[in-house]
């Protein structure tokens, strides 16, 4: 069968599987390729088994694979074979050298932009969906441009997806966004672009910027969220010594029209693969800049996450009488929000290791997340089991943190529960999704975030 269009995406992670699926869905006369250098992950895409949850994506996968969409190790061949290119690598932050901690680590970007000019035979637009900082698309055009008898337009097209809602975020976007070059050639590589988005995007949401603008308006966007999450976060503690009720205050400030009430949801903290990067890049490019006052105002959001998260602990060793060595803990949750397996930056990481140092035992139960659970925890020093049942995995406990917002845990038998725990029983939920009061008379004591705790002593 002849294609209408040839499109490769480099990278088959979080980003670059399930964006390069639903073009193949929306776009059923172009084919697509998604290569990546593990073939493990690349097998897991070839079978039932996919290496990422996500609700709806296995649908897709299931009509689109084999028929226009493949998935393959051959980079070479499929850079030679492909006009339009997507760069889906990993992009996460520097950890040595200059910018150590801070910086994003464009190594793979790099080898990938290298791969790129070395095995293309043919004109190729090349579109950046990673998250890059200001200015990677002119190294981009820098390295392609080593080729003088090819051409090479550089778009940038970041993604705007949120996991466990990724598969209506690309069908139904609030925008898609493409950076390019004010230039002849540079307009034909856009509108191009925008044909693709356009076989399911209305074309109003198809929006055009500078190429610089794009690099940096995906920093900003999650910076902008990251620091909505602090922000309710930070007060949730001062509620705690007020008296006040975090869920009512949130509600209220939200019903404003100029704030909204989106992600005024309290928590144990954020977590994922973007909010801490992003900031953090951004932290770096205005230090980069000499502009120190606002590289402290951004970096001020990573601080409030950082402190509620030891907030969390100081909360369950105040209640528990000062001592946690020696007692059963039941982590439900793992991943770092519902509906995904993923638990990079996972506040659950970080109150799990912290447990396990003050000598507690912790039980790790979670629906999607077990296998990279398991991962993050490897080699810690201290008594760690697994189970994705919540049932089995409270048994004996001393106390439950919940730590991701399932759907699941609202509605478990939290009377069984109590009875095959350890008495006195305690609850901490991390986030608020739980019926405290039902709780508190089931004879637990609870403790919220944001909210006074409901205790029997």
């Amino acid at each position: 069968m002849k294609f209408e269009k040839n499109i490769l995406g480099i990278g088959a992670g979080y980003v670059g599987g399930p964006s390069m699926a639903m073009i193949a869905c929306k776009c059923p006369a172009y084919k697509v390729t998604v290569v990546d250098i593990d073939p493990l992950r690349i097998a897991a895409w070839n079978s039932d088994d996919l290496p990422i949850y996500e609700p709806g994506l296995d649908a897709i996968i299931a009509a689109t694979r084999g028929k226009n969409l493949f998935f393959s190790t051959d980079i070479e061949a499929s850079i030679r074979e492909n006009d339009i290119i997507f760069v889906n690598v990993n992009t996460p932050v520097k950890m040595f050298g200059v910018g150590a901690g801070m910086a994003a680590d464009l190594q793979y970007w790099e080898k990938t932009a290298r791969q790129i000019l070395q095995h293309s035979r043919s004109s190729k637009i090349v579109i950046e969906k990673s998250t890059f900082p200001v200015k990677t698309a002119l190294a981009m055009e820098r390295i392609l441009s080593n080729n003088k008898t090819i051409r090479f337009d550089v778009l940038s097209n970041p993604e705007f997806l949120s996991e466990g809602n990724a598969v209506n975020n690309m069908e139904n976007p609030d925008r898609v966004l493409i950076g390019f070059r004010e230039t002849e050639n540079g307009i034909k590589a856009r509108d191009i672009l925008v044909e693709i988005y356009a076989n399911w995007v209305p074309r109003e949401r198809i929006i055009g910027s500078n190429i610089w603008s794009s690099e940096l308006s995906k920093l900003v966007s999650n910076a902008f969220l990251a620091q909505r999450i602090s922000s309710i976060n930070a007060i949730s503690a001062l509620c705690e010594k007020t008296d006040a009720d975090i869920n009512e205050v949130a509600m209220i400030v939200g019903m404003d029209s100029r704030v909204g009430n989106k992600f005024l949801s309290v928590s144990v903290g954020f977590g994922g693969s973007c909010f801490k990067k992003d900031i953090l890049n951004l932290v770096y490019l205005c230090r980069h800049y000499n502009l120190n006052e606002v590289a402290d105002y951004w970096e001020g959001v990573i601080k409030i996450n950082q402190y509620q998260q030891e907030r969390f602990i100081s909360n369950i060793l105040n209640a528990m009488f000062n001592t946690i060595t020696g007692k059963k803990i039941c982590l439900l949750g793992f991943a770092f929000k519902a509906d995904t397996g993923d638990t990079r930056e996972s506040p659950a990481i970080f109150i799990a290791r912290r447990l396990l140092e003050e000598q507690a035992e912790i039980v790790v139960s979670d629906p999607k997340a077990l296998k990279n659970a398991r991962a993050d925890l490897a080699g810690v020093v201290g008594k760690v089991s697994y189970t994705e049942d919540p049932y089995e995995a409270v048994k004996d406990c001393h106390a439950i943190a919940v730590l991701t917002e399932w759907a699941i845990y609202r509605d478990l038998d939290f009377h069984k529960i109590y009875e095959t725990m350890t008495k006195p029983a305690f609850i901490f939920d991390g986030r608020n999704i739980l019926d405290h009061k039902r709780l508190f008379k089931i004879g637990f004591n609870v403790y919220p975030i944001g909210k006074p705790p409901l205790v029997h002593f």
